[in-house]
């Protein structure tokens, strides 16, 4: 017998939760891709995108996910042989590096492991490039394997205290609509993103946001071609141009539904509060499992370098593997593996497991996700301590 029957919940790290709206507004014939009313759309679409990563800036659309967003930013900013410096909280930042040295470009990393970025070395590595070889700093706003956030004002900060000219490039794949981002606040001159998680819509749109700073230092990189090319598509004379091609037609109409939830209806200051609000009330539930067994901890012991989106946590091996195949067998809530989170003596990333909140949920359904965990915690026998299931209505309640 199970439990799992009725509507599921994927409480992963993306694609996330899909509004029936965003899927009603896809449910449509292939429109005319000439004219009329999908290029009147889709004309809607960049003053929200501008809007949802706070921005004045140009933003191209990508057929892709989010590797196609770093790629798509790697080849506009770089020429072979540039150097990047990238500065790696996890699995992505590892990623977004091992694309960038695969076109071509030098890339030094400072690890940090799975925690927050140490901005001592980050000085000392802009300090030590005198030359100025260092053409961008890559980093991930919030890690999604290790849900570690990065303080990308500090970043700034330090590049300008530094007098490093170096371009600030982010991806904010797993925190755009989630975490507070404001890219031209923050001085940031690079930011990607993809559709499949705060923007709700189907794995399948990979977005660039550039400067005009960023947009002068593309103009000399030889690694774009055609296709990667932002310049057309950000200032497109011809509709066909903004797509390199055929448009993403149906993803762009999910888009447009999501946008107007995400823009308009709720707005963006409600919407980190929304995310910062269940975000805390799962740490809460973790805090208090943990003081019955030392082995549940979150990865970010400090709360400022958590990310809104997403909660990576141990539970011990294999426990967090035994855990997500209860929930989802018996519950019906699907938990997120623990990508990147490995160690010598778990080596499979057994022990690890995320809980997503990111996008289209709301407080039933992140206390309901709260509830199957520890439900399924005692059937495994999984020890825990009590009054997590209180400590996260508290939060809710405010």
């Amino acid at each position: 017998m199970s439990l799992a029957q009725g509507r599921p919940y994927l409480a992963i790290p993306g694609p996330s939760v899909m509004p029936d709206r965003v899927l009603q507004a896809m449910h449509r014939a292939s429109p005319n891709i000439y004219g009329g009313p999908l290029h009147e759309m889709v004309e809607t679409l960049w003053p929200d995108l501008r809007a949802a990563a706070c921005t004045a800036g140009q933003v191209a659309i990508y057929i892709g996910n989010g590797h196609a967003a770093w790629e798509a930013a790697n080849t506009n900013l770089f020429s072979r042989g540039d150097r990047a410096l990238v500065l790696a909280t996890g699995r992505f930042g590892h990623g977004w590096a091992e694309s960038a040295r695969a076109l071509g470009i030098a890339v030094d990393v400072l690890d940090f492991g799975t925690g927050p970025v140490g901005m001592d070395r980050v000085e000392a590595a802009l300090r030590a490039d005198r030359g100025h070889a260092i053409r961008a700093l890559l980093t991930t706003h919030v890690d999604t394997s290790s849900s570690v956030r990065t303080d990308i004002p500090a970043l700034r900060r330090l590049l300008d205290d530094t007098g490093h000219p170096a371009l600030l490039a982010v991806d904010c794949i797993a925190s755009l609509g989630c975490d507070e981002y404001r890219m031209d606040d923050w001085g940031v001159d690079v930011t990607v993103a993809a559709s499949q998680k705060g923007l709700m819509t189907p794995p399948g749109l990979a977005f660039v946001w550039y400067s005009d700073r960023a947009a002068r230092a593309s103009a000399s990189a030889d690694l774009r071609t055609p296709y990667w090319n932002w310049t057309p598509r950000g200032n497109a004379a011809e509709f066909w141009q903004m797509f390199c091609g055929t448009a993403p037609t149906h993803h762009l109409f999910g888009l447009r539904e999501a946008l107007t939830m995400l823009v308009h209806e709720e707005g963006l200051p409600a919407a980190w509060a929304r995310h910062d609000r269940l975000a805390r009330a799962v740490w809460s539930a973790f805090d208090a499992w943990g003081k019955g067994n030392p082995a549940i901890a979150l990865n970010v012991a400090d709360p400022e370098f958590r990310g809104r989106s997403v909660t990576a946590a141990r539970l011990g091996a294999p426990h967090a593997t035994r855990l997500r195949g209860w929930t989802e067998t018996m519950g019906g809530v699907t938990l997120g593996i623990g990508l990147g989170m490995s160690t010598p003596e778990d080596p499979q990333g057994d022990g690890f497991l995320r809980v997503a909140h990111m996008g289209h949920v709301n407080a039933h359904m992140t206390l309901g996700a709260l509830a199957v965990m520890q439900a399924g915690m005692g059937a495994l026998g999984i020890p825990f301590g009590p009054g997590a299931l209180d400590a996260a209505a508290a939060v809710v309640a405010g």
